[in-house]
């Protein structure tokens, strides 16, 4: 596998989904299916094995030995297979934004264009902002696809413009539609004495307590006691989550000889624009840098299918199913065991 120069590292996974950098292999599948796709591509006549060969040998051979090259490419794997590809293109290292591009098997986008482009671009924001420290990552699209706006606005990209009548496409002018995400970094800072206020309110709040195994309501005063209590708990790890100085969330960990329960929400006025996951794995990177925490678990309700989703993303393990409650697990540290 050969190896960009621009990245610390090459390989982004998650679950059974991978983005490796692009491999020559695979060139022909990438042929094929863009020849079959020319009608979303900004790509003017099929391509042959010829300009293929060319393009992979003269161009794409380049990028690797470069410091800031113009795009980065992978192949996208599900369970060692390739069945797309895509990376980040037009990338500008001074503005510190980049285009996405990405496509699929062909044969894939009838029943599964949603999950794989939201699979793919949650592994390619990692490359973005995580590997690159970008500030910004955009998509430019034909307005023919539905189905790709579903799938970029349930990862928490926003529609910031459209092109009027931008290009010309089956012999009538259509639009041209950006989404865009901005770089938003989770900070979580010890929760003090004045967020108590600030803690009712998320916790009274009627859309998080729909799925709290407690989803009765709760008065300021039940919640005084047991914030004050959670404060003076010495085997407690309570935090503030915060995004540009703003509070969105909070993040808890009850630590019990060495196994620690999260508990975490996420303001509703936040929902929406993929912090969620954010905040877990800041949550999850603070329980590594706790010495006396060795596994982290955390309860679902089963009909919770995005929290379901996220767990199993970030790398969590289903150990115990009881009723409708899911309980998950995750090792923090092997080396602690």
């Amino acid at each position: 596998m050969r190896a960009y120069k621009c990245l610390n590292q090459q390989v982004f996974e998650s679950g059974e989904y991978k983005l490796v950098p692009i491999r020559h292999d695979d060139r022909y599948k990438i042929m094929k299916w863009r020849n079959e796709q020319l009608y979303h591509l900004r790509q003017s006549e099929p391509l042959t094995r010829e300009k293929q060969d060319h393009y992979f040998n003269e161009v794409i051979s380049e990028l690797f030995e470069q410091d800031t090259p113009d795009q980065i490419l992978f192949s996208f794997l599900k369970n060692k297979e390739c069945i797309g590809y895509g990376g980040l293109v037009h990338i500008n290292w001074i503005d510190k934004n980049a285009e996405i591009s990405f496509i699929m098997d062909t044969s894939l986008e009838k029943e599964h264009f949603k999950r794989n482009w939201s699979e793919y671009l949650s592994l390619i924001e990692k490359v973005a902002f995580e590997e690159l420290n970008l500030h910004k990552i955009y998509t430019y699209a034909f307005d023919i696809r539905q189905q790709l706006y579903d799938a970029l606005e349930s990862t928490g990209f926003n529609r910031e413009a459209s092109l009027k009548e931008h290009c010309y496409f089956e012999g009538k002018f259509i639009d041209v539609v950006f989404h865009s995400k901005i770089k938003n970094e989770v900070v979580l800072d010890l929760v003090e004495k004045k967020d108590l206020g600030l803690t009712y309110r998320w916790a009274s709040n009627k859309a998080i307590r729909k799925f709290s195994h407690n989803t009765n309501s709760i008065s300021k005063g039940e919640h005084e006691k047991w914030f004050l209590s959670k404060l003076k708990d010495q085997s407690c790890f309570y935090w503030i989550a915060k995004v540009k100085n703003e509070k969105i969330g909070s993040f808890r960990l009850d630590n019990q000889v060495g196994v620690a329960k999260i508990s975490y929400l996420l303001d509703p006025l936040y929902h929406g624009k993929g912090l969620g996951r954010k905040l877990l794995e800041a949550g999850i990177k603070k329980a590594k840098e706790i010495d006396t925490i060795h596994i982290i678990t955390g309860e679902v309700l089963e009909e919770n299918s995005p929290s379901v989703s996220l767990f199993e993303k970030v790398g969590f393990e289903l150990v115990l199913k009881e009723g409708n409650i899911l309980t998950y697990k995750m090792e923090v540290d092997e080396n602690r065991k």
